[in-house]
């Protein structure tokens, strides 16, 4: 049976197959290291009513829940984590990154994790590793990518990202480039 403790889930509700909250209550079931709600396309207003729905669901199930791309939307909720784009991480002021617990970002290139970290990101979503149905004709980058940014990084954990299946040998080859664990879209919004 696959285990999710080394998955974050990251949520896409066109991709449901169900209605989204049930959708969460399912993946919150299998208790994944973290849920990030990236529903980037709402407007701050929309994102938030759906952000206090699925930060209800995440506490009943005590799955860390992770808001993304409104700091100010996550302020005002309490949320203590959030995933922003590495250039509006970039962009936060010293008193706009206080108040949460942690901020994290994806990064694509070892110059991007350099500014990640100086930054201050307390994780980062490395990717994409393998072929993925949202990076449709680009290359993947790989492994051996994914190892040079667990070591650049380190030990600021790092979560493989792209084209990440529930496959058990998938993750371990992710887990021994010293990933943290992996990011989970598409499969987790068919569960």
């Amino acid at each position: 049976m696959f285990t999710y403790k080394n998955i974050v889930a990251v949520t896409d509700r066109k991709l449901c197959v169900r209605p989204f909250p049930e959708q969460i209550r399912r993946i919150c079931e299998r208790q994944p290291a973290a849920l990030v709600l990236r529903e980037k396309d709402l407007a701050p207003e929309e994102y938030r009513e759906l952000a206090e729905q699925v930060m209800e669901i995440c506490r009943k199930y005590q799955v860390k829940c992770i808001l993304h791309h409104f700091p100010e939307t996550a302020r005002s909720l309490g949320a203590g984590r959030i995933h922003l784009p590495l250039r509006k991480l970039l962009e936060l002021g010293k008193e706009e990154k206080a108040g949460f617990d942690g901020i994290g970002t994806s990064v694509h290139s070892p110059e991007q994790t350099r500014q990640a970290l100086e930054a201050g990101a307390a994780w980062l979503f490395a990717g994409h590793i393998y072929d993925s149905q949202c990076k449709p004709g680009i290359p993947p980058r790989g492994l051996d990518f994914l190892r040079k940014i667990c070591v650049l990084a380190d030990p600021v954990p790092v979560y493989a990202i792209g084209g990440i299946r529930r496959d058990e040998e998938q993750l371990r080859e992710v887990l021994s480039c010293g990933a943290a664990g992996a990011c989970m879209m598409s499969e987790m919004m068919r569960l």
